[in-house]
């Protein structure tokens, strides 16, 4: 004869019974884990193309600082290497900028040409740095931003703006472009 089943004893083997345990830990802990190793790749990616626009940024800087003359051919190819330093991620989402600014005696700072890709040229007057200013002088000025969006995040963050500027004295003397001279 078999005993009846009371719902105690139902209730104290399950109590006992560990045989799920370690599934039950895993339902919890995995969307955690899954979470952080997620939030690590993206962070290190983001952090990956800021790097890339930084290294645009000194690229243009140093291309255009080291020559006196900048025929519309040169400013093509400057270009063309600056912005193949962001592959592996797309270059048709970064913008960059280069300006040469004079700096006059009475420390007054003007743009006298400027070139750019996929961005605003500049124009008129710029404030630079105090402590860049040294009068009269001239200064390379190289601009680059990245529009990056995340792969898994961009829900969360949409797209995040990366910038970066580098001022760079010329090495020779100042640039010209084209036939618009620096000075």
């Amino acid at each position: 004869m078999t005993r009846p089943v009371f719902k105690s004893n139902i209730l104290r083997r399950f109590a006992r019974d560990k045989r799920g345990v370690s599934a039950i830990e895993f339902a919890f802990i995995a969307p955690v884990m899954i979470g952080l190793y997620l939030g690590v790749v993206e962070v290190s990616e983001g952090i990956s193309a800021d790097r890339k626009v930084s290294l645009t940024t000194a690229t243009l800087a140093n291309l255009s600082a080291q020559v006196a003359t900048i025929s519309t051919a040169d400013m093509t190819n400057i270009l063309d290497a600056s912005t193949a330093v962001i592959a592996p991620y797309d270059k048709g989402k970064l913008k960059v900028t280069i300006t040469c600014i004079n700096i006059d005696a009475t420390k007054k700072a003007t743009v006298k040409w400027s070139v750019t890709r996929n961005g605003t040229a500049n124009t008129g007057t710029m404030t630079v740095p105090t402590a860049l200013i040294q009068s009269p002088g001239q200064l390379i000025l190289a601009e680059a931003s990245y529009a990056y969006t995340p792969t898994v995040g961009r829900n969360i963050t949409g797209t995040v703006n990366l910038a970066d500027k580098m001022y760079m004295a010329p090495r020779i003397s100042a640039p010209t472009y084209g036939s618009t001279a620096c000075t």
